[in-house]
């Protein structure tokens, strides 16, 4: 398997060095700030000269005889030594801080700890907090449609190739008091945005609030986008441009009542486009919210697995990935990777080892039915296009109402039509029905269904061992669960 890698690749331009020494007919033609730099550079280097000062490099900073000197990963910061990281850095040397940046080794983050926020669809939160502990942040914690923890800069890469329910990864870099639209500059220009991204890369801003007294989001939104740009033209001649479709860095500014938060997005696009969905049913489920389902509903993977109305097929395609051990992640590119200092072999080596523990086979039957031969269709292109064997799913044009188990006992997780999906006409005749076919046939399974209707239970004539509260976008749903038990209910 290969990883074909669709976004974009950062070249940085090569830019000559401080210390380079160039005839003047040779050099670049510089304006603005780059001349201004350029020409301040070249009349210190003629007073060095004249006052034959030698520009040394200095002396390395002395390891303790007890450490063995440890190789940095990408996103751990250089030690701070007081003084500018440069090579041809001296004390009588006055080289614009920018210009040593420009020019400075790649900064490294991996021995830093960062604190992350992972949202996720609501009603998620704690089956999000049970992922992201089995994945070893044990601290993880529920927040408000997420989850908190802390993590290293490898912890970040992982969070972003296993979870199956965060909708991003995101970094917390800056926090602070906001009452005023200008504390969201100051905030913004008080960031290192230079260790992550500079000018050569295009920037996208993004701002949501809860109980905010702002007036206006998109001014919000736009006085911290003037800071960020702001603060990297004064340290690197240039502000960034703005592209809010396929950016190379995206920011997040959340506003709560009094406080400010500046997040940097190491997804980019949404963790839930997997790469292999390009047909779509009529209502849809969204990739990670498939995944939380399955997960509500205790599926044990080496069970069987079934969804009567399966549409495009995202349930039982979410479900052999995870039957398979399949990362979400594992064909997709991410935005960390268009991110300065990124470490492409550090990268490859995660994917590789992930790859390692991917399971040959499924070992029980994943089955689904949809009475639309187009929706049928649609489903398995989607699972051509998931990398799955062919066959590896099971799916057939067939009715709820009639289709029989795919084994003596199992999963059914399903989203059924509901709303305006399925005329008034036709919801009593579909849901007694099924029912009836679930009663008679399906001892020993597991039932669940997602719904907007809190009145189904009553429809189907079956008592809910549970009821989770979910979101399916925009609309108020329960995901009912309910356990079909051998003589447990009358034929009504």
């Amino acid at each position: 398997m290969t990883n074909a890698k669709t976004g974009k690749t950062l070249t940085l331009k090569k830019k000559a060095g401080a210390t380079a020494d160039t005839s003047v007919g040779e050099q670049r033609k510089r304006s603005g700030a780059r001349a201004r730099q350029a020409a301040q550079i070249e009349r210190q280097r003629e007073q060095q000269r004249s006052a034959q000062v030698p520009i040394t490099p200095p002396a390395p900073t002395p390891v303790p005889k007890r450490a063995a000197p440890r190789q940095r990963h990408p996103g751990e910061p250089a030690p701070d030594t007081g003084m500018p990281q440069h090579a041809n850095y001296h004390e009588n040397d006055h080289t614009p801080p920018a210009a040593m940046r420009r020019t400075r080794a790649p900064v490294s983050r991996a021995a830093e700890i960062f604190p992350v926020f992972t949202p996720c669809p609501q009603g998620l939160e704690e089956a999000l907090v049970a992922e992201m502990q089995a994945l070893g942040f044990e601290d993880a914690v529920p927040g408000r449609a997420g989850c908190r923890f802390h993590t290293d800069w490898t912890g970040i890469l992982r969070a972003n190739l296993y979870s199956r329910l965060a909708t991003r990864v995101l970094v917390q870099v800056a926090h602070g008091p906001a009452l005023h639209e200008d504390d969201i500059f100051d905030l913004a220009m008080q960031t290192p945005w230079e260790r992550w991204f500079g000018a050569e890369q295009t920037l996208r801003v993004d701002t949501s609030a809860i109980r905010s007294p702002m007036q206006s989001l998109q001014y919000c939104n736009l006085r911290a986008k003037d800071g960020i740009c702001d603060r990297l033209r004064d340290r690197e001649g240039e502000r960034p441009s703005i592209d809010t479709v396929r950016p190379d860095a995206r920011v997040h500014l959340f506003l709560t009542e009094d406080s400010a938060t500046l997040y940097l997005d190491t997804s980019g696009e949404s963790l839930f486009k997997r790469g292999w969905r390009l047909e779509k049913g009529e209502a849809p489920l969204r990739e990670n919210l498939a995944a939380g389902l399955l997960a509500l509903s205790g599926w044990d993977p080496s069970q069987a697995l079934m969804d009567p109305f399966c549409g495009s097929g995202t349930i039982l395609i979410e479900g052999a990935w995870i039957a398979l051990g399949v990362p979400p992640g594992i064909w997709r590119p991410f935005g960390f990777e268009r991110l300065r200092n990124h470490d492409a072999r550090h990268w490859r080596d995660l994917k590789e080892e992930a790859r390692s523990h991917i399971a040959p086979r499924l070992d029980s039957p994943i089955v689904g039915y949809d009475q639309d031969p187009a929706a049928i269709s649609a489903a398995m292109a989607n699972m051509d296009r998931s990398w799955l064997a062919p066959g590896a799913i099971r799916f057939e044009v067939g009715d709820a109402r009639s289709v029989p188990p795919a084994a003596e006992s199992g999963w059914l997780v399903t989203n059924p039509p509901y709303g305006e999906r399925l005329p008034n006409e036709e919801d009593t005749d579909l849901w007694r029905a099924w029912a009836q076919n679930l009663k008679q046939n399906y001892s020993n399974w597991n039932v669940n269904i997602i719904s907007s209707d809190m009145n189904l239970p009553k429809a189907l004539r079956l008592k809910p061992l549970r009821r989770y509260p979910l979101y399916n976008g925009a609309l108020d749903c329960r995901l009912f669960s309910f356990e079909m038990v051998q003589a447990g209910y009358r034929n009504k």
